[in-house]
């Protein structure tokens, strides 16, 4: 489970610097701007704006739902591995242009100075945090993502913010039914 103080969303927080290919988007996107008028020239309501509505209910549902992360009181989560990992935050993301849901897990056992841990051992930890966490969470929510992303830092990394010393892994899933189908990231 997932504590309410450790969501966000990651367009509302001007988390991610950098806008995305073809420009950042004029409601909420990654500037954070925001927008005088939420019609259309033709006076229809906005498409962000319906969006940014549909994933506000979303939000507000989330926030209110009991949850068992963040820095104080984190769980564990086993995975097949046995690395030590734990839930930092879930973001919900639409600056691709669609909802994805990412899942943000903290563990310290894949830090480059160890040694220990390469992204073939780490690579079937994160289908299992896909399979066991992400999906029920979704079912739960009632979210719709296109993806999922499912990322292993070895330290805490704000969302958007580079760390040349962090060791962090990705996947990427679109959700199928009861399963997380691999995309190329």
């Amino acid at each position: 489970m997932i504590r309410a103080s450790s969501y966000r969303t990651a367009r509302t927080a001007c988390d991610a610097p950098a806008a995305p290919t073809g420009g950042a988007q004029v409601f909420w996107g990654r500037g954070c701007g925001n927008e005088l008028s939420f019609t259309d020239i033709d006076g229809r309501i906005s498409r962000s704006v319906t969006s940014a509505l549909r994933h506000a209910l979303a939000v507000s549902a989330l926030c209110l739902t009991p949850f068992a992360a963040g820095a104080a009181g984190a769980q564990t989560v086993d995975v097949p591995s046995g690395l030590s990992v734990t839930l930092q935050e879930v973001l919900l993301d639409e600056t691709p242009g669609e909802l994805w849901v990412r899942f943000r897990f903290l563990a310290p056992q894949i830090a480059r100075a160890l040694n220990e841990v390469s992204f073939e051992t780490a690579e079937p930890d994160m289908n299992h945090l896909c399979h066991t966490l992400a999906l029920p969470y979704l079912s739960q929510h009632t979210l719709s993502p296109a993806r999922i992303v499912i990322s292993l830092s070895d330290r805490f990394v704000p969302f958007g913010a580079m760390d040349a010393e962090a060791t962090q892994f990705f996947e990427t899933y679109r959700p199928e039914g009861d399963a997380c189908l691999w995309e190329a990231f």
